[in-house]
C-alpha cells in the first residue's frame, strides 16, 4: 500500500482498509483520512498518555469539546447521569447532540454508574455493599445493593448512550470517586465490566478546593509529574470548585504535554485496559 508506513501497527480495521486501497477501487474521502491517520498516528506515538473525563455538571463540556477538537486529542469518557447547570441531567435529550458529536469524533466511552454510586468504606468485601447515592431521585441517600443491583447501575449508561447515539460503549467502568474493592470488581467482571482507575500522577485535581489547590499549581504539578503510560482523570464540571479547572488549565496542559513529546490516545489503545475496550458493554442481564 503505497504511502503507508510499513512499521505502523495494523488493527483489523486497518487491515480491511489497506485491502480496499490495494484493490484499486475508489475510496471515500473519510476512508482515506482514516488510512492516513492509521499510518502516521500509531507509529509515531512513543509516549502515550490516556486522558479521561468523568461526567459532571456539564458547564464546561462545550469548552472541553472545543479544546479536544482544536488539538486533535482523543479521550475516553466515563458516563453517568449527573445533574447539570441547566436543571436536567447529563444524559437527557438536551445533551444527546453533544454525545453524538463526541461519538462521531472517535472518542471512547465506558460506564460511571447510572446514579453515581460512591462505595462507602465500611462496606463488606463480598457484598452486599453500601453506597452513597450522589445523583438521581435517591440523591443523598445510602443504599445497600447486591451484585445484581450494581450491575444494573453499570448497564444503564450503556443503554442510554446507545439510545442517544446508536453507539455501544466498552465493557469497562470507573467507580465514582475511584472507590471500589476486589469483591465489587469481581461482581462487575461477572456481569461483563472491567474496572479502570487512574495513575497517581494522572489525578489532575479539578475536584479539589481551588483556594488550596489553584489552577496554576495543578497545571505545573501535572506537567512535572506525568509520565508515559499514565491514565489522566478530569471531569465535565465540578459543582464545588469555585475557580473552574478546564477553562484555565486544559488547553495549556495539552499544549505542554505535547511540547514534552507526549501523545494522546483513548483507552482502546492501552496495553492493559485495551482488552476491555475491545468488547461491548452488555445491555441486559443476559449479556446482550
Amino acid at each position: 500500500a503505497r504511502g503507508l508506513d510499513p512499521g505502523a501497527r495494523r488493527t483489523p480495521v486497518a487491515g480491511t482498509l489497506v485491502a480496499l486501497l490495494c484493490s484499486g477501487r475508489a475510496l471515500p474521502a473519510v476512508v482515506m483520512a482514516l488510512l492516513m491517520g492509521l499510518s502516521t498516528g500509531a507509529a509515531a506515538c512513543t509516549k502515550p498518555v490516556y486522558l479521561t473525563f468523568d461526567t459532571g455538571h456539564m458547564g464546561v463540556a462545550d469548552w472541553v469539546a472545543e479544546v479536544l477538537k482544536r488539538h486533535e486529542v482523543p479521550v475516553t469518557f466515563f458516563v453517568a447521569r449527573e445533574r447539570t447547570q441547566t436543571a436536567g441531567h447529563s444524559l437527557d435529550e438536551q445533551w444527546a447532540p453533544w454525545w453524538r458529536a463526541r461519538v462521531a469524533e472517535g472518542h471512547a466511552f465506558a460506564s460511571h454508574t447510572w446514579d453515581h454510586w460512591v462505595l462507602l468504606p465500611q462496606s463488606p468485601a463480598k457484598g452486599p455493599w453500601r453506597f452513597k447515592v450522589t445523583q438521581g431521585p435517591q440523591r443523598g441517600q445510602v443504599v445497600s445493593a447486591d451484585a445484581q443491583a450494581y450491575c444494573e447501575q453499570l448497564r444503564k449508561p450503556a443503554q442510554r448512550l446507545l439510545e442517544m447515539t446508536g453507539h455501544r460503549m466498552a465493557a469497562a467502568f470507573r467507580a465514582p470517586a475511584g472507590r471500589t474493592n476486589e469483591g465489587l470488581q469481581e461482581a462487575a467482571r461477572a456481569c461483563g465490566f472491567e474496572h479502570v482507575g487512574w495513575s497517581p500522577a494522572g489525578f489532575l485535581g479539578d475536584e479539589l478546593d481551588s483556594t488550596r489547590f489553584p489552577n496554576e499549581q495543578l497545571l505545573q504539578k501535572a506537567l512535572r509529574d506525568i509520565r508515559a503510560g499514565d491514565v489522566l482523570v478530569a471531569h465535565l464540571g465540578i459543582w464545588d470548585r469555585q475557580d473552574p479547572w478546564a477553562p484555565a488549565v486544559l488547553e495549556r496542559l495539552v499544549q505542554g504535554l505535547k511540547a514534552k513529546g507526549f501523545c494522546f490516545r483513548t483507552l482502546r489503545e492501552h496495553p492493559v485496559h485495551g482488552a476491555a475496550f475491545s468488547r461491548l458493554a452488555p445491555l441486559e442481564a443476559s449479556g446482550r
